[in-house]
């Protein structure tokens, strides 16, 4: 039977043009015979998003909404309400102060259930809402009892046992490539026919890809295990396996990676290669001791996702052209500066395609080589055997080389040599850790390099920040507030706007979806010599840089959120303030 909310609800959903009246009319006849929420027959219709159907209904009964994965549940809060409750009604609890407890909903118009919570609890409750696919996902994670039927780990790996892990190891029929290994890449599509633990590893790193994450972290705790992709630079939590195939399933990733599965004492460094989805794609690994078991880091380097064309970068037309009129030069030093996950490796070998050319010598020193270039002769630092930057550095010099790339300049002694090497006729190019271009000529000069050496050898120095981009398939237009402006530096005036993601299914609700990058590029002008030599501050460099055009990391970040690409919390949550 149809509640006169539900009617409600119908009402609102056709004037705010999300179905149509004949639509709701279709969705109301369903709803009598099958007896569900209406809310649940619109989505199931296809009529409407499911992030549609959240926002009417948190509209109409005045409930905030919430996305669960920005939430890391208590314990204690957890255990407020029983198994059997949460998975029979779709709910999870979130929050408890006192006597209060937030509650999750996707249908908080039952207010029955919120009765009957007050009941079982002895708490006031406050209903929030939020996407049902996500609650059950929350679910999945911190009830770690009896699952349903249908968890996908539990099926898949219900019958392992302590033997298929050294089973596993002697497996035939998944090749891999570690360090050393086979010169086949594995194909890990999940097969039914491999072992379980095969299967489990297979398939968190298969989602893994499908999601476009770069890192996949696996962390134990005293009764749980905890599975996170980074996805656009921000840890996102996912459905993870039961605690007790946490040493089958650490114990496969060393094998693959070619670590001793029986050192748990310390960590251990590995790799592997795999074929998933066509695509060749290579991963590093770093196992470490923890209280609980050992924590794994697998790092993800896609090949085919390298944007090797500077014009794919998202770089402004005035601050490409000045750059590639710098890589182009036949001597000198360009330095790409910024924190790790920033994107200078990206652009380092972006700057690398565009320059090469059959008529010269490249060579490059990484800590890793994260991706192979045709054409490059690429070196793999090993500092354990003497191989660090400066000695690779210094052999490329006796290897007629004309562009030589050092993954960092860490210390004096590789900083001397590329100043050496950019002063007698190479193009060197090189990164560096500094929060922006102007404190790199500082950082130089504090390592040791004279400032006249400084000044000589380097042509352009470029910053970098990568902000999440907001989800065009829930962007929505809003009036920022004066405080929201004030922290970014915007004068507030009448007509001012900004645009946001409300949150929806294709952005898991965090309202963001790809990541759009930040230049700072300053060259070196006789001005900012004078000032180097004479042993300015950075804070003088930087005003004197913007005096002769430089868009800093913070104004870069402002245009683009003006522009509707991101948001200002992202700006000033990633950049620093200019007169800072």
């Amino acid at each position: 039977m149809v509640t006169t909310m539900e009617r409600r609800l119908g009402e609102m959903l056709v004037k705010e043009n999300i179905i149509s009246n004949d639509n709701l009319e279709k969705a109301l006849k369903k709803q009598e015979t099958e007896n569900g929420s209406l809310g649940r027959v619109i989505v199931e219709m296809g009529l409407a998003s499911e992030w549609e159907m959240a926002a009417a209904i948190g509209k109409q009964l005045k409930v905030p909404f919430i996305t669960l994965s920005h939430y890391e549940i208590d314990r204690q809060v957890i255990e407020s309400i029983p198994e059997e409750i949460v998975r029979k009604y779709k709910i999870v609890p979130v929050d408890k102060t006192g006597e209060t407890l937030t509650v999750a909903l996707s249908d908080p118009s039952n207010i029955y259930l919120q009765d009957e919570l007050r009941l079982l609890t002895k708490c006031k409750i406050i209903p929030v809402i939020s996407f049902e696919s996500d609650i059950m996902e929350a679910i999945n994670q911190y009830y770690v009892g009896e699952k349903e039927e249908g968890n996908k780990f539990e099926e898949m790996l219900k019958d392992i046992t302590d033997q298929e892990i050294e089973a596993a190891h002697e497996d035939d029929s998944v090749e891999i490539q570690g360090e050393g290994g086979a010169e086949e890449e594995d194909d890990l599509a999940v097969d039914v026919d491999d072992a379980p633990v095969i299967q489990l590893v297979n398939l968190i790193v298969s989602e893994a890809i499908k999601a476009g994450a770069s890192d996949i972290h696996v962390e134990p705790y005293e009764k749980t295990l905890r599975l996170r992709y980074r996805i656009d630079g921000v840890l996102q939590e996912m459905t993870p396996p039961p605690k007790k195939f946490q040493n089958a399933l650490i114990s496969r990733i060393k094998i693959l990676s070619e670590l001793d599965i029986a050192e748990k004492r310390l960590p251990q460094d590995g790799r592997f290669k795999a074929r998933i989805q066509n695509r060749n794609i290579d991963f590093r690994v770093s196992t470490c001791p923890m209280s609980h078991g050992e924590k794994v880091v697998i790092h993800i380097l896609d090949q085919s996702g390298l944007k090797i064309n500077l014009g794919d970068l998202g770089f402004d037309p005035e601050i490409i052209k000045r750059f590639v009129d710098g890589i182009h030069k036949p001597w000198g030093m360009v330095l790409i500066t910024g924190p790790t996950g920033s994107g200078k490796s990206t652009t380092l070998y972006s700057a690398l395609g565009t320059i090469n050319d059959s008529r010269k010598n490249i060579s490059t020193i990484e800590d890793p080589v994260e991706y192979q270039i045709k054409g490059i002769n690429q070196v793999q630092a090993k500092a354990d055997i003497g191989l660090t930057f400066a000695a690779g550095l210094r052999s490329f010099l006796r290897q007629d080389p004309d562009i030589i790339m050092v993954g960092e300049i860490r210390d004096l002694e590789t900083a001397e040599i590329a100043v050496r090497a950019a002063l007698t006729g190479h193009l060197v190019l090189s990164t560096l850790h500094t929060n922006d271009a102007p404190s790199t000529l500082t950082r130089l000069t504090d390592m040791g390099v004279e400032p006249f050496l400084v000044t000589a050898s380097l042509i352009m120095i470029l910053a970098q920040r990568l902000v999440r981009r907001i989800c065009n398939n829930c962007k929505e237009e809003f009036v920022p507030s004066e405080d929201m402006l004030s922290r970014a530096k915007i004068e507030p005036h009448p007509g001012i706007k900004l645009w946001r993601g409300a949150g929806c299914p294709i952005c898991r609700g965090t309202g963001y979806k790809g990541r759009v990058a930040l230049y700072e590029l300053m060259v070196m002008t006789e001005k900012l010599k004078e000032l180097v030599i004479g042993g300015a501050l950075a804070s003088l460099l930087k005003k004197a840089a913007i005096e002769e055009g430089m868009e800093t990391l913070r104004m870069a970040g402002v245009r683009k959120a003006l522009q509707g690409l991101t948001t200002l919390e992202e700006v000033v949550g990633i950049t620093v303030a200019d007169d800072q």
